[in-house]
């Protein structure tokens, strides 16, 4: 299946049809709003008819129960179920956003509730002129992350030029969870609340009985459960980029547990901000968020770490219980300073078990793969190819209709794990 434009998601149900998402982003004139397209039988035909169209940009998950889609809106902060004969219902709604990251992947666990990721407004924890060069602070200035666990603030402030001030050189000061432009003190209390950022939260299947499952996870894009119930999340690490820049921070895959801490916007897969490791280049040596640690869970150590700003985003589990992991590629110069050698861009085997990694060689030159699923009829990988896309000095350049769905029946992976 080719000619798609940006796509993010694939997902197989029972009967062994699938749907894919098209994120509905407008880069390079495509057209505007997200499509779901449903194949009938990928084994033998990759067309596909649509049956939702207009979804808010961007779409960033996909994942059908009982017949029905259950699809991300990020752009609107919602979850959307699209049933078999194309009517909609609103499952979740008015979650935190927009901002640097959004709504993402959902899934249905074990219990028969719906899983969701929500990422982080910011890069860790301060708003900053990155999210006005991105575009969205200018629209909402008021934007801010939101805490799922009750957090005493540091008073680490951020001075940076102000683009909202009526005088050339103006400055301005912020602080974490707050809008950009306020002050915080130290000892200053903030109470976490329920939909928050930077979380995992679930509900049941008709969007009743919210409640937070764990929070710290800055991005958690990618998220599925294993055949014996444990909750994964494919956590993007932060940036060197913003008023908070971290340098060499890992993206992260993380066993999720019910009420536990993940560290955003303090550690790194447990490992603090302040260890040298993460020395930024484009700002200082980072200090402490948040104060009073020690109220809050231990943070939480990672299963496997990836190289930096390979962008980790979904995941399929193989019938061996190995995961193949998309590493969509660097965004640099936006996430890393010019010069930063290019990451990612393929698919990688990971063992959750003992935390190996392996290349994957792909049967087929992909641009930047962003989902993958394993077919439950005939066993091939399917890979998402999201198409032409980078970041430059000057803006997005990418290529719509450059989007392809590819279908690997003899893949080296599986055939390693019998």
């Amino acid at each position: 299946m080719n000619g798609l434009d940006f796509p993010t998601s694939i997902a197989f149900d029972t009967d062994g049809s699938a749907c894919v998402a098209e994120s509905g982003l407008p880069f390079g004139g495509a057209r505007p709003g997200g499509r779901v397209h449903r194949i009938e039988n990928p084994g033998r035909d990759l067309r596909g008819e649509v049956i939702a169209d207009g979804l808010a940009a961007p779409v960033t998950g996909l994942c059908l129960h009982a017949g029905e889609a259950f699809v991300s809106e990020g752009g609107a902060g919602r979850i959307t179920r699209i049933r078999a004969d194309g009517s909609r219902s609103t499952v979740v709604d008015s979650l935190p956003g927009p901002g640097n990251y959004h709504t993402n992947m959902a899934a249905i666990g074990p219990d028969g509730k719906l899983y969701f990721s929500q990422g982080a407004m910011s890069n860790l924890g301060v708003i900053g002129l990155d999210a006005y060069e991105i575009g969205w602070l200018k629209r909402l200035p008021h934007a801010h992350d939101i805490p799922g666990l009750d957090i005493t603030l540091a008073g680490s402030d951020r001075t940076t030029s102000d683009p909202f001030g009526d005088e050339p050189g103006a400055t301005t000061s912020t602080g974490g969870f707050v809008p950009f432009g306020t002050e915080t003190r130290p000892g200053q209390r903030v109470t976490g609340t329920v939909p928050c950022t930077a979380a995992v939260m679930r509900c049941d299947v008709d969007g009743s009985n919210l409640e937070l499952v764990a929070w710290g996870l800055r991005n958690a894009f990618g998220l599925g459960f294993l055949p014996d119930g444990r909750l994964l999340a494919l956590d993007q690490g932060a940036d060197d980029r913003g008023s908070r820049p971290i340098g060499n921070a890992p993206d992260l895959l993380y066993e999720v547990r019910q009420g536990r801490w993940y560290g955003w916007p303090d550690f790194v897969g447990g490992v603090p901000v302040t260890d040298p490791r993460f020395r930024p280049v484009r700002g200082p040596e980072l200090g402490f968020l948040l104060a009073e640690h020690e109220t809050l869970p231990p943070p939480e150590a990672a299963l496997v770490e990836f190289d930096p700003h390979v962008s980790a985003t979904k995941f399929a589990v193989t019938p061996s219980g190995k995961l193949v992991v998309a590493l969509f590629g660097d965004e640099t110069p936006m996430t890393a300073p010019p010069g930063h050698p290019t990451v990612g861009r393929h698919l990688v085997l990971v063992d959750p078990e003992d935390g190996s990694t392996r290349p994957l060689p792909a049967g087929q030159k992909t641009h930047r793969p962003i989902d993958v699923a394993v077919g439950p009829a005939d066993g091939a990988l399917y890979v998402l190819d999201f198409g032409q896309f980078e970041m430059t000095d000057h803006g997005v350049r990418a290529e719509p209709g450059t989007g392809c769905l590819w279908r690997w029946d003899d893949w080296e992976g599986e055939q390693d794990d019998r």
